[in-house]
C-alpha cells in the first residue's frame, strides 16, 4: 500500500459543488461495493475520507485495525438477518437492519464485521477523519439501534435521522465531532429539504432511483452510481419524480492536512509510522 497525503486547506467562500462517480469493486463471491474516496474531489469530501456503498452476504474481511478516523457502519432497512460487529473495545453486537455503529478508532482499535449465516447486509462503510487534536484519544464507540432513531415523515418523504439533526429533529450524538447522517426516502414526486449549519460540508449519495438535487438554486441530477459534495451550501433540496432513496452526510470540514495509509489517517508521517509499528507489535488490542 502507498502512503497518501491530503491537504484539506480549501476554504470556499460560497457554495461549491462537484459530483463524483463511484468505483465498482468486489471481493470473492459475497461482497460488492461502489467506492468513493476523498482524493477524487480535491478536499471537497472533507471531513470524509472514504465511503463504500456495499452489499455483503458472507464474511469477507479479516479483523483489521483503524486509527486516526471514525469507522461508521450505516445499515439500510432492506438488509436481512444481522451483521455481527466486534471490536477490541470489547463490543460484540449483532446489528439489525437500519442500525448504525460508530467506532471512533482514534489512537487505534481492531474491528471486525460480517453478516451472520444466511444474512444479506446492505450498508455504507464511512471513514470520517478525526481532527489532529482527537487522533490520540482513547477509542470509543456508539451503537444506535434503528428503533431509537427519530423519523421525519410527511407526504412525499421519510427521513431517518441516524445522527445529528435536521428540520429541528435531533438524533444520536456521535462519539467524535458533531455529524449528521440522514437516510432519506422519497415517494413519487416527493421532496425533502435539509438546511446545513453555517460552514458545513455535505455529501449526498443516491442509493436507488434518480434524484434531482437543488443547492442554492443550482440543479444537479444524480443516479445511483454517483455522489455530490458541497461546501458552503445553505439549503439542500431533494426531489424525485419516480421516487428514490439517498443518504446525506453533513459536518464541519477540518481543513487540516493528514497522511493516510489504508485505514490509518494520522497527523504526519511520524505519527503514521508510530501507529503502524504499534499495530505490528499487537498493541492495538485483539478480538477474542
Amino acid at each position: 500500500m502507498t502512503v497518501q497525503y491530503a491537504d484539506q486547506t480549501h476554504k470556499p467562500q460560497a457554495a461549491i459543488t462537484r459530483s463524483q462517480q463511484g468505483e465498482k469493486m468486489s471481493r470473492g463471491t459475497g461482497f460488492e461495493a461502489l467506492s468513493f474516496v476523498q482524493h477524487q474531489l480535491d478536499g471537497l469530501m472533507d471531513p470524509l475520507i472514504m465511503v463504500d456503498h456495499f452489499t455483503m452476504t458472507e464474511p469477507t474481511f479479516a479483523p483489521h485495525a483503524h486509527a486516526g478516523i471514525s469507522a461508521v457502519s450505516v445499515l439500510f432497512e432492506d438488509s436481512t438477518g444481522s451483521f455481527r460487529n466486534r471490536d477490541s473495545l470489547g463490543n460484540d453486537i449483532e446489528l439489525a437492519p437500519g442500525d448504525l455503529y460508530w467506532l471512533k478508532a482514534a489512537r487505534g482499535a481492531v474491528h471486525d464485521e460480517a453478516p451472520t449465516p444466511g444474512s444479506r447486509t446492505h450498508a455504507l462503510q464511512i471513514f470520517v477523519n478525526l481532527p489532529a487534536a482527537q487522533k490520540q484519544d482513547m477509542p470509543n464507540a456508539r451503537h444506535v439501534p434503528a428503533t431509537e432513531m427519530p423519523v421525519i415523515e410527511s407526504p412525499g418523504h421519510r427521513a431517518r435521522v441516524m445522527t445529528g439533526k435536521s428540520n429541528g429533529v435531533v438524533g444520536a450524538t456521535s462519539p467524535a465531532m458533531p455529524f449528521t447522517i440522514l437516510d432519506i426516502t422519497l415517494q413519487a414526486n416527493g421532496s425533502f429539504i435539509h438546511r446545513t449549519d453555517p460552514g458545513d460540508a455535505a455529501w449526498l449519495h443516491v442509493i436507488r432511483g434518480e434524484i434531482e438535487v437543488e443547492i442554492d438554486g443550482v440543479h444537479h441530477r444524480l443516479s445511483n452510481d454517483a455522489a455530490l459534495a458541497a461546501h458552503g451550501a445553505d439549503e439542500i433540496r431533494l426531489v424525485s419524480g419516480e421516487g428514490g432513496q439517498a443518504v446525506l452526510l453533513s459536518g464541519a470540514p477540518l481543513h487540516e492536512p493528514f497522511v493516510q495509509k489504508g485505514p490509518f489517517a494520522m497527523r504526519d508521517v511520524d505519527q503514521l509510522a508510530a501507529v503502524i509499528a504499534t499495530h505490528a507489535a499487537g498493541e492495538l488490542g485483539t478480538i477474542d
